[in-house]
């Protein structure tokens, strides 16, 4: 095997066991603490420094990728990851409600910081070691990308049923130990695969140079910002919720949740075969972006008519509705992930992934604290309203992305 091909599958491999420790994670914070009858917003405040923890750990992450390399940086996201879960498995059942919902957010904070510093040097090894195979067609990048990304978010989603069955078996604390003892498997795994300096370069020398980024880039990162938002906006605390106010066991709607990740990782997989190529490998990609983009933004909009009439077996119209956003969603997200990899330099492409990856954060924050807000103003209908302003937002970004490289 090609030594950029080993080192692409190693990096995937590792970022398979962070992301499935991850996803069980946000499934057994979720129901650990709607279980104890925490409100919908205070159950997205236990995400809040979680998400905003993202923007700095992109920025400082792909810094210092690009400085030390990407191996120390995977390795330092999958330590913090560990001590994350080590800080959480602290909790006493015996602290006040102020006090734990205090610790749990710190030690998500940690956990957020660890997601994206892992996240930030994953995706940029794709496009270090591709330069490194010299196999610049675009083709084989998009493919790449689409699989790293779709594969990564079908392990999530295994990792959400797992959260589930693993706080029935074993419970919070149990859980936890489990998935740092795991973690630490994979993190010697990178130690001795992987060579330390993979990817390092000469790092931007001030903020004004690490913020200058290309016109694509820019144009990208605030795409990014109200697409993730738009999904997360509904998802994070106003589907679980609304489907277990309609009587459905939390088995039932961690499975659900499950299914809809997996699936929209395959669709993410699948993506480079959807979306037509072209030679340059952005004429006919850029405009995919906005077209799927438009397409996204009626889903939410639909399903808010859907919910204002009270239409019969409502639960089911928008379990159909979500099925229908996360296919329009994932080849949204994986076009994206594709052409900021696309308008990177490969000399700095850690830097260019972490400010993408920042306002990748910047989103999930925004999202999630308005799925809360949203939920417990105006139930589902406003949470869906909000996602839908959001993707129109996302696609008059999309409308100023260059076709040509620069």
């Amino acid at each position: 095997m090609h030594s950029a091909t080993r080192h692409y599958a190693i990096v995937t491999a590792a970022y398979w066991g962070f992301t499935l420790t991850d996803g069980a994670l946000r499934m057994l914070v979720l129901l650990h603490f709607h279980q104890l009858g925490y409100s919908p917003f205070t159950l997205a405040f236990l995400f809040l420094l979680y998400e905003a923890a993202g923007v700095l750990a992109n920025l400082v992450g792909g810094w210092l990728a690009t400085r030390y390399g990407i191996t120390r940086m995977l390795t330092v996201g999958l330590s913090t990851q560990i001590l994350g879960f080590g800080l959480l498995s602290m909790l006493d059942p015996g602290w006040t409600a102020t006090l734990s919902v205090a610790w749990v957010v710190l030690s998500q904070g940690v956990c957020g910081v660890a997601k994206d510093l892992t996240k930030t040097a994953s995706k940029s090894a794709i496009k270090v070691t591709q330069a490194a195979a010299q196999a610049q067609d675009n083709g084989q990048l998009f493919r790449w990308v689409a699989w790293f990304t779709g594969s990564k978010n079908a392990m999530k989603g295994v990792g959400f049923f797992l959260g589930g069955l693993l706080l029935q078996t074993l419970g919070f604390q149990g859980s936890l130990w489990l998935m740092a003892g795991l973690l630490a498997t994979v993190l010697l795994g990178v130690v001795t695969s992987l060579p330390t300096l993979m990817g390092q370069s000469k790092a931007s020398r001030s903020a004004r140079e690490l913020f200058a980024k290309s016109a694509g880039i820019n144009q990208l990162a605030a795409a990014r910002v109200v697409l993730f938002g738009a999904r997360d906006v509904w998802f994070v605390v106003g589907v679980p919720v609304f489907l277990y106010a309609q009587g459905w066991t939390f088995t039932m709607v961690g499975g659900f949740l499950a299914a809809w990740t997996i699936g929209y990782g395959l669709v993410q997989a699948l993506a480079p075969k959807i979306v037509r190529r072209s030679a340059d490998g952005l004429s006919t990609e850029v405009p995919a972006a906005r077209w799927w983009s438009a397409l996204l933004a009626l889903v939410p909009l639909g399903l808010a008519g859907a919910v204002l009439l009270q239409l019969p077996h409502l639960e089911w119209v928008v379990v159909a509705g979500l099925g229908l956003f996360g296919v329009a969603f994932a080849v949204n997200s994986s076009v994206h992930s594709y052409l900021v990899l696309a308008y990177a330099g490969s000399e700095k492409a850690a830097e260019d992934v972490g400010f993408y990856y920042a306002a990748n954060a910047l989103g999930r924050f925004t999202g999630t604290l308005l799925s809360g807000l949203l939920y417990q103003w105006g139930g589902l209908l406003y949470a869906l309203l909000g996602s839908a302003a959001m993707l129109a937002l996302c696609w008059l970004a999309t409308l100023k992305l260059p076709e040509e490289a620069t």
